[in-house]
């Protein structure tokens, strides 16, 4: 009986002669960088992903690498060997807000080769519970009356999270709302649940919408369009703000000159692994959206569209990284 990985091979030899020449990749494990520490939004989409791969590729290790808004992560990818044993699991942080605003030892349209896109999150506004608001008008509302008395934390200065709770600001009027950046989202997670911190805006993700649900966070919004499938009940932004919507795409990227055959393999065994039926439902549960095209083109696309939206956002607010 063939096994999923020789499906896999199998497809991709009928695809292209490359293709088939590669029968002997991966012989060894592959490293997975997720650039954030552990807890956050990425490792509940890179860890299910590992586990899809092993009867689809080999064995993939998580190496988590947190640190400058995720460019850490990106730029020990970006110096990998191009021979698809390093992969990034990249989002907006690394590829598009850190190089916009700041400078990184990489480029992430020539460093990189893109794979595929896994998934699309939103941003959550989520308060401790004993913040007196439970509605996003109260927070607006509370942000106004008391000037410098709210904070909120983020997964640091210069993340999508950031941007998001910059964006929150000028869009609902509340400019004293005060910044502070954490090492990643877990730990900014963490001071919320301990109250020290009063406010947070998190990737959405299952470990988030769990904590809501147990009444150790307060979830008021979350930055997508459309209400989520997994999460009805939680509001939009937008429906209290106009134009408060946020999102974030995350996939699979390579060091640029990977080879093609290597990428489509990869592509290949992702899309069949990605097609699962339960994983699906776990990652919706999970609070995120799953794209209709998860091509490298379309993840190329994708990454060139939020460099265009977001490069005037950062302009505006005079964001610098150092």
């Amino acid at each position: 009986m063939l096994k999923r990985r020789d499906v896999v091979a199998l497809g991709l030899a009928a695809l292209s002669a490359p293709a088939f020449g590669q029968a002997h990749y991966p012989d060894r494990p592959i490293r997975l960088v997720v650039p954030f520490p552990p807890g956050g939004a990425f490792d509940t989409v890179a860890r299910p992903w590992a586990n899809m791969m092993k009867s689809l590729l080999g064995t993939v290790v998580v190496e988590n690498i947190g640190g400058a808004g995720s460019s850490l992560g990106a730029a020990a990818v970006a110096r990998a060997m191009p021979d698809g044993y390093t992969l990034l699991l990249g989002g907006g942080g690394a590829l598009v807000i850190n190089p916009i605003a700041g400078r990184t030892p990489y480029d992430p349209v020539k460093d990189f080769e893109p794979v595929a896109l896994l998934v699309v999150h939103a941003f959550a506004l989520a308060v401790h519970p004993s913040l007196p608001v439970r509605t996003l008008q109260e927070l607006i509302d509370y942000a106004r009356n008391n000037p410098g008395r709210l904070s909120y934390g983020s997964a640091g200065a210069g993340s999508l999270n950031h941007l998001t709770g910059e964006l929150f600001k000028a869009l609902a009027d509340a400019p004293g709302i005060v910044h502070i950046p954490y090492r990643g989202a877990g730990p900014a997670i963490t001071d919320l649940v301990a109250g020290q911190v009063p406010m947070i805006v998190p990737a959405m993700n299952g470990s988030v919408l769990e904590l809501h649900r147990a009444g150790k966070l307060r979830v008021l919004a979350v930055t997508s369009p459309d209400r989520l499938v997994g999460a009805p009940d939680l509001p939009t932004a937008a429906e209290t703000v106009p134009g408060m919507v946020s999102l974030n795409m995350v996939g699979l990227f390579a060091p640029a000159g990977t080879p093609k055959e290597i990428v489509d393999q990869i592509y290949q065994a992702t899309h069949i692994g990605m097609s699962d039926r339960k994983l699906q439902e776990q990652l919706i549960a999970a609070g995120f959206d799953l794209p209709v095209d998860a091509s490298p083109g379309r993840m190329r696309r994708s990454l060139d569209e939020e460099i265009a939206r977001w490069t005037p956002v950062i302009k505006a607010i005079g964001l610098k990284l150092e």
